[in-house]
């Protein structure tokens, strides 16, 4: 999910690491020797580069720097204006299988921060699952210099990304879901699909290097995505808030002050093809109109 297939993949592999701490915490410094205990309700936040805000800054002091945790994400959104309690794990390049495994060495399985205690749990998971993202935004700007009008990316891959997703990636994750519910029986879990990248018929190179005729095929691959997570969620009774269609006329394409998902050309972030602030405040907006 960025530039390049090499800038994504540096988003999963590159960087130091740190050690991870999901103990709760404040949307806010507080002195934990003035306040040893917390009694507010606990949002337990997860997921990929989507939801750990890659691309907006500031960090989240003493996060993984691989993990591009920012303090401008969804879920640390929703707990600062709830006056939550956060334990905020997403991490970037984040699969479902890093639900249960370590994603980096010393970054424990996101799973881990997830305790009967947790109130809600907010995510966004499935982009990278199979390489969907990293094939759409990668390879398919990849294709696209040597034939920019044309469809390579739909010639290269077919129906493979859609097949694999409605094959592999719904029921993965619906499995991360069912294993979050075993944990926190009693919270509300809550998964966003992903905003369009582009629009549905329309090209925007070069802010946006997608061949012309890819475009359909990169909106429908986006289409099965979202419909998995949302059958995923509705098997295992999670909510999910559909960020597509809330979405249009916010995509990659759109101006500055309007877009909520940055460009690869012309974008005010280093990490590209991702929510901006205004996307995450949108998600957060979304989520909040869910919370119970």
């Amino acid at each position: 999910m960025g530039l390049s297939v090499v800038a994504v993949l540096a988003l999963a592999v590159g960087g130091a690491i740190w050690m991870i701490d999901a103990t709760p915490r404040d949307p806010q410094p507080v002195d934990r020797a003035e306040k040893p205990h917390d009694a507010r309700v606990e949002l337990v936040h997860l997921g990929d580069s989507y939801a750990s805000g890659a691309g907006t800054s500031p960090l989240v002091e003493d996060s993984p720097f691989t993990c591009q945790r920012s303090q401008q994400n969804f879920g640390e959104l929703l707990a600062q204006r709830r006056n939550l309690r956060v334990t905020d794990v997403a991490c970037a390049g984040a699969t479902t299988e890093d639900l249960t495994r370590s994603q980096y060495d010393g970054v424990r399985p996101q799973l881990d921060a997830v305790t009967p205690d947790a109130s809600y749990v907010t995510l966004m998971i499935g982009g990278n699952d199979s390489a969907v993202y990293a094939t759409m935004v990668g390879e398919c700007t990849r294709l696209a210099t040597d034939d920019p009008t044309g469809s390579p990316c739909r010639t290269e891959f077919g129906a493979e990304p859609v097949r694999t997703i409605a094959e592999k990636t719904e029921a993965d994750v619906a499995r991360g879901l069912s294993e979050i519910r075993a944990k926190a029986p009693n919270a509300q879990v809550v998964v966003a699909g992903y905003p369009w990248l582009m629009p549905a018929r329309t090209s925007c190179r070069p802010a946006v290097g997608i061949a012309d005729g890819d475009v359909t095929f990169v909106h429908g691959v986006q289409t099965a995505l979202n419909r998995a997570i949302s059958s995923a969620a509705q098997r295992t009774g999670a909510t999910f808030v559909d960020m597509a269609a809330r979405s249009v006329g916010h995509e990659a394409c759109s101006p500055k002050g309007m877009r909520w998902v940055e460009p690869q050309i012309g974008a005010d972030s280093p990490i590209v093809m991702h929510p901006n602030v205004l996307g995450q405040r949108a998600i957060a907006d979304a989520v909040e109109s869910v919370l119970r």
